[in-house]
């Protein structure tokens, strides 16, 4: 009883320390579930109907096979699942055959029900007990000359069917049908990769809302100099996405730089494990920070700066550093160009950087249906030199992605390096790339009343 008395007081003293931080209530015409399942359902029956025909015929396949059984979904069919499929049932088997001919695209279900809408149970079970016996059934009837299946080597998201499920598929199949089997390899990435027109409309409002929320974050309505913890402003993001309804992809950080403290290396600057801190006045914020809405993710870090006292405005030599990262974003951005590969446009965009005296450290990502999604990788922070197969990707038209990176400055005044690290939504549409919800370029200042 003794012990447990002392841990509550412990307890106790310990919340008594923390800042609590009131979320507000703010509208941001966030939809309620049914509306979001509406629109959800909407785009990705623009999806089936209007892009992935094109996508098959890109990628020389006139039959996609995708199988899943419930909780270990290929992560590309997980995508193809209407709003009220949370999970794959069973085993969810789904065939796609594409006529370039007849111009039409089949969209089947070997499974006991229909996936929504969009897609139509093709198997009976009275009538065929064994589902592999209708799956056969359904490839010979239409006699594809190429069957795509989701294994790769190096692409995750399009490396999505298990070994069972593959071991069972070919053992169930005859010759004439694993002899057509190829890699869906490309024709995966650009599922994955791809924006709609229907989807930038959805994708703009919701990095619009992640900006909003770093600006509550970041601002004196959340930050007590003193007071408020790194952790606290943490706490506060993820409250304020559950709060919202929404879901965040990853644990947010905060992390500071300030004149009496060393540059951290990349490899902690990089680590999930921050260690807390209490803000101070003349702290350098950064934060990392992304939600999910209706099946898109966004990503995005931003800089904020605590007022001392005496000062009405961010000191100028951090606004001049401030605009090397936006340079840097410039360079790069100005560098992607279609059909060339992330390491072609890492190796440009860091040769144009350093010959004009910066310091860069770029490591872009693709952005979409998930936070770290398919497509082309621009770097890493730990491969500089390009990132091998992934790097070698080339980019295509109407993607998305996060443009993250950094560069290092030395600030006079605080006799030290100091790393300007940017992260912002951008879309790469018919060779022009534009900010999703615009992007940083002034650090945002918190004055404390």
């Amino acid at each position: 009883m003794k012990h447990c008395l002392i841990l509550a007081s412990i307890f106790i003293f310990f919340s008594s320390c923390k800042q609590n931080i009131v979320v507000e209530k703010t509208d941001y015409n966030i939809l309620n579930e049914q509306d979001r399942a509406s629109l959800k359902d909407e785009l990705l029956e623009d999806r089936f109907t209007n892009l992935l025909p094109e996508l098959m015929d890109k990628a020389d396949l006139d039959m996609w096979l995708l199988i899943s059984r419930e909780y270990n979904e290929d992560p590309v069919l997980k995508t193809m699942l209407p709003a009220t499929w949370l999970n794959a049932r069973r085993r969810t088997i789904i065939v796609f055959y594409r006529d370039k001919e007849n111009n039409t695209l089949e969209r089947l279900a070997v499974a006991r029900y229909s996936i929504g809408k969009s897609i139509k149970s093709a198997w009976n079970k009275e009538e065929e007990p064994n589902q592999w016996k209708a799956l056969e059934k359904i490839i010979s009837e239409r006699n594809p000359n190429k069957i795509g299946l989701n294994y790769s080597t190096h692409f995750a998201l399009a490396d999505g069917l298990v070994k069972t499920d593959f071991d069972e598929l070919n053992a169930a199949m005859p010759t004439s049908i694993t002899s057509k089997f190829v890699s869906a390899e490309k024709l995966g990435i650009a599922w994955i990769e791809t924006r709609t027109k229907k989807e930038m409309e959805l994708f703009q409002k919701l990095v619009k809302i992640t900006h909003d929320i770093i600006d509550e974050a970041f601002s004196n309505k959340t930050i007590q100099p003193g007071k408020t913890s790194t952790e606290d402003v943490v706490w506060f993001l993820r409250q304020k996405v559950t709060d919202l309804g929404l879901e965040t992809w990853f644990h947010p950080t905060i992390d500071v730089q300030r004149n009496n403290e060393a540059l951290k290396s990349h490899i902690e600057s990089f680590s999930k494990a921050k260690d807390e801190k209490i803000i101070q006045n003349g702290d350098l914020l950064h934060c990392d920070f992304g939600i999910t809405y209706i099946g898109l993710n966004t990503d995005c870090q931003q800089h904020a700066y605590v007022l001392k006292d005496e000062e009405t405005e961010v000191p100028d030599f951090l606004k001049e550093a401030f605009v090397q990262g936006n340079r840097v974003q410039d360079i790069l951005t100005a560098n992607m160009k279609s059909g060339l590969t992330g390491n072609q446009i890492l190796a440009n965009s860091l040769k144009q950087s350093k010959a004009e005296g910066l310091r860069p450290s770029i490591y872009t990502h693709p952005l979409g249906k998930y936070g770290h999604s398919a497509g082309t990788t621009i770097g890493m922070w730990d491969s500089q030199n390009g990132v091998p197969f992934n790097g070698d990707y080339p980019l295509q038209k109407n993607t998305a992605y996060a443009i993250e990176l950094n560069t290092t400055v030395f600030i006079k005044e605080w006799n030290k390096d100091i790393r300007i690290m940017l992260e912002e939504a951008g879309f790469f549409g018919d060779d022009v790339f534009r900010y999703v919800n615009e992007r940083q370029t002034a650090i945002k200042p918190i004055k404390i009343d």
